[in-house]
């Protein structure tokens, strides 16, 4: 059952203040529905109100680790979305607490509320015998909201791109400070990159109901790059020159194993463990017309976006004559 999304809908987004909920927030907003955020730090989320008109944004405080702070942001709602996720663990932020039980969480508060509409996202790569503990945590996440409500929409966005994200961004980072940029494993882990406004966009039609599937579904661009397309496509859109270093698999958990414990770790075991396995839809998800072709949304490539937000990355910023 979906919700028909107007002045008179309230939908909760957990997570909202991140770099997916801005988005889904601004999409979500030009339906005229109201928009309650849930968030750790409601304070720093003063971001997201110029998004819509005066009053339609909320921020409010919850914590997936405390389920006694969630059940405020879940009442009289008409739909709850998950979004809540981490890249790496710190401290009392574990894959565990947070993306797996933190995710049942969130269901059970948005159940005892009485919310009819449930939309969770969980990610490509979602896996309980995967040796990465972020894909067993999203597996685990989405077994725990399906035994809560078992009609819930699942969703499983590839890597995320946009101007804010903490994929291209980070790869256009290293191609401004570093000598050379490492291919981990060769560079041959292929990606399907999803635009932002794409899966929000996405997102929305969930909400309405209009992705319902006892299956989860996979979103991503049809095109496939490897670690190594990845890595050209940002020295050419930063106009760096940089040579590509393979790195085995065995010598990037070593060097993850030393950086996983700076605050904002560039790299962790974790990752490179993600990093053995390909990023990709399944064939039988795309079979069943379980992507965002299957909603009638057209992808938006990498080309088309990526160039604009990582000319701050070129030699002379946004003053760089870049050629496409």
């Amino acid at each position: 059952m979906g919700v028909t999304l107007n002045n008179r809908a309230l939908v909760t987004v957990y997570g909202g203040s991140g770099f997916l909920g801005r988005h889904l927030v601004r999409a979500i907003a030009r339906t005229r529905a109201r928009i309650r955020v849930a968030c750790r730090r409601p304070d720093l989320a003063g971001h997201l109100q110029p998004l819509g008109g005066v009053g339609q944004i909320v921020p409010v405080q919850a914590n997936v680790r405390y389920p006694d702070s969630l059940m405020t942001a879940a009442e009289d709602a008409d739909a709850v979305v998950n979004l809540v996720g981490i890249l790496f663990a710190s401290g009392k932020q574990t894959f565990k607490t947070v993306q797996d039980e933190g995710a049942r969480n969130v269901a059970e508060a948005a159940k005892a509320a009485g919310v009819g509409t449930f939309v969770h996202v969980s990610a490509i790569g979602a896996d309980a015998s995967s040796a990465a503990i972020y894909a067993q945590s999203k597996a685990a996440g989405e077994a725990g909201v399906r035994a809560v409500y078992p009609d819930a929409t699942i969703v499983r966005p590839s890597v995320v791109f946009g101007p804010e994200d903490q994929f291209f961004n980070r790869f256009g980072a290293m191609a401004r400070l570093f000598p050379a940029l490492p291919l981990i494993g060769g560079g041959h882990t292929r990606f399907q990159p999803v635009f932002v406004g794409d899966v929000a966009q996405a997102l929305v039609a969930a909400i309405e109901g209009r992705t319902r599937t006892a299956r989860p579904t996979s979103w991503a661009v049809p095109r496939v790059l490897s670690m190594r397309d990845v890595m050209e496509r940002v020295l050419a859109y930063t106009m760096r020159s940089r040579p590509l270093i393979p790195l085995p698999f065995w010598l990037a958990k070593l060097q993850g194993a030393m950086l996983q414990w700076l605050p904002n770790p560039p790299l962790t075991v974790d990752q490179v463990r993600l990093l053995e396995s390909d990023n990709v839809v399944s064939e039988a998800a795309i079979e069943d017309e379980r992507t965002l072709q299957g909603l009638g949304i057209e992808p938006v490539p990498v080309a088309s976006v990526v160039p604009d937000y990582l000319e701050q990355f070129r030699p002379r910023g946004q003053f760089s004559v870049y050629k496409a």
